[in-house]
């Protein structure tokens, strides 16, 4: 336990920047899960538009040093490689669901 008062006060600050980023990570995978969904099973548009909204959610995670630019980077590119992989294959309205 922390026993001088600027200890302590970082113990504070450490609690609030912890739940800070913990709120901004799952509002990144959050965004990411809903793309992914997207990517899988709705027409080619607006899985487009779920990864602009996407990468600027990862954008903003990373400006803010929750996460590293270069995790930022790769998981945008990622996400993109994924819509480009479906646009190869010619699915550009929703891929039939499977049973």
């Amino acid at each position: 336990m922390a026993h001088s008062l600027s200890a302590k006060k970082r113990i504070r600050q450490n609690e609030k920047r912890n739940a800070r980023n913990r709120w901004r990570k799952n509002i990144m995978r959050e965004s990411i899960k809903e793309l992914t969904d997207k990517i899988l099973h709705a027409p080619l548009k607006e899985a487009e538009e779920a990864l602009k909204a996407a990468a600027k959610i990862i954008d903003r995670t990373a400006s803010k040093g929750t996460i590293h630019k270069n995790q930022a980077a790769r998981r945008k590119s990622r996400l993109a490689a994924r819509i480009v992989a479906r646009k190869k294959a010619g699915q550009l309205d929703a891929p039939p669901k499977k049973k």
